[in-house]
C-alpha cells in the first residue's frame, strides 16, 4: 500500500520552520503514528529507525542516523503558531512539536512524543485533511520545497493557489525575517529553486504569477497541473461511476480491511470511518487511493457491449 502523509491544513499553514531533517522525521512520524492509529496510542512514543529513514530518502544507513540523532535533539525547541476558533473567537496558539524525544545510544532509532496540541491537529477526519505520497517529497532536499509543495498540494482540486502575501508566504515556507529580504534575492535563493525541485521530482508542473501594489510586489498566485503519467490516475477516464448502493456496500466492505484500518481517525467507529470513505469514492482526486482495493471487495468492471 502506497505511504500516505496527512496534516492538517492548521499545520501546512502554520508560521514554522524546521530543517530538512526535522522536516523529514516529523513526516515519518505521521506515517508511523498512523500506523497504530487504530491501537489509540498517539499518545505512546514513536520510534523511527534510521532504516526507515535512509530507505524513505535514500540517504546512507550512517548518514540517516546521524540526520535523526541530530533532528530528535533539535526538535524538542521548534514551535509553531496555528488558529483555531473559540467560541467564536479566533485564537491564535503556540505549541512545540512534540513533548519529548529520545535516540538510542546503541541502536540506530528515535522516539518522539507528539504534543498533546499537535495530536488534534493529525488525526481530524480525514476529508478535513491535505494527503500526498511521501515518495512526492522524498527527493526534495530543500525544507523550502518541502513546505512550498504542501501549500500548492492542499489546492489539488483547483490547481490554482489564491494570492499570499510576500510576507505570509516567507512565513508559510520558514523564511526568516532577516534572511533575504530583498525581493529579488528570496525569488532566486527560496522561490525559484524550491519549484524547481518540485518541477523535477514530484507529480506536479508549478508556475507563479507576481502582484504588485504600485510598483512593488506584495503577494503571489501559483497554479500547477498532474504531470501526465500521475494525473491519470484521477482524470474522469480512471473515474469509476458507482451508484449510491455500490458507494454504500463497498464503503463498509473497506472500512473493515485490515489494509485500511490504519487510515481510520482515532476513536471513529466502523461505520463514521465507512462514511469518510463514502465521500472519498464520490471524489474524483480520492477515489484513486481505494481503487485497487475495490476488487478485493467485490467490485467488478461493468463489460462493455
Amino acid at each position: 500500500m502506497k505511504k500516505l502523509v496527512v496534516k492538517d491544513n492548521a499545520l501546512i499553514n502554520a508560521s514554522y520552520s524546521l530543517t530538512l531533517a526535522e522536516q523529514r522525521l516529523i513526516l515519518l512520524a505521521i506515517l508511523e503514528a498512523r500506523h497504530h492509529s487504530n491501537e489509540n496510542n498517539f499518545n505512546e512514543p514513536l520510534f523511527v529507525s534510521a532504516a526507515s529513514y535512509a530507505e524513505s530518502f535514500e540517504v546512507e544507513a550512517n548518514a540517516a542516523y546521524k540526520s535523526l540523532k541530530k533532528a530528535s535533539s533539535d526538535l524538542l525547541e521548534r514551535r509553531f503558531t496555528y488558529g483555531e476558533t473559540i467560541d467564536g473567537k479566533i485564537v491564535k496558539s503556540t505549541t512545540r512539536w512534540v513533548s519529548e524525544v529520545g535516540y538510542a545510544v546503541n541502536d540506530a532509532f528515535v522516539k518522539i512524543r507528539f504534543a498533546q496540541a499537535v495530536i488534534p491537529l493529525i488525526t481530524e477526519l480525514e476529508r478535513q485533511f491535505t494527503s500526498y505520497e511521501l515518495s512526492q517529497v522524498a527527493e526534495l532536499t530543500s525544507s523550502y520545497a518541502v513546505r512550498l509543495y504542501e501549500i500548492l498540494i492542499a489546492w489539488r482540486s483547483t490547481k490554482k493557489v489564491p494570492r499570499i502575501e510576500i510576507q505570509d508566504l516567507r512565513d508559510r515556507i520558514g523564511v526568516l525575517d532577516d534572511e533575504y529580504p530583498l525581493m529579488e534575492r528570496f525569488k532566486a535563493k527560496v522561490l525559484l529553486p524550491a519549484l524547481e525541485q518540485i518541477n523535477k521530482h514530484t507529480d506536479i508542473i508549478a508556475s507563479y504569477d507576481q502582484h504588485k501594489t504600485g510598483r512593488k510586489i506584495t503577494a503571489i498566485s501559483f497554479s500547477f497541473k498532474f504531470k501526465e503519467n500521475k494525473e491519470k490516475t484521477v482524470t474522469a477516464d480512471a473515474f469509476i461511476k458507482l451508484s449510491p448502493q455500490q458507494i454504500s456496500m463497498f464503503s463498509n466492505k473497506l472500512a473493515q480491511l485490515p489494509e485500511l484500518g490504519s487510515q481510520a481517525p482515532v476513536g471513529a467507529s466502523t461505520a463514521e470511518y465507512a462514511d469518510i470513505i463514502a465521500a472519498n469514492l464520490n471524489d474524483k482526486n480520492m477515489q484513486s487511493y481505494y481503487t485497487p482495493l475495490l476488487a478485493k471487495v467485490g467490485y467488478k468492471p461493468s463489460k462493455k457491449r
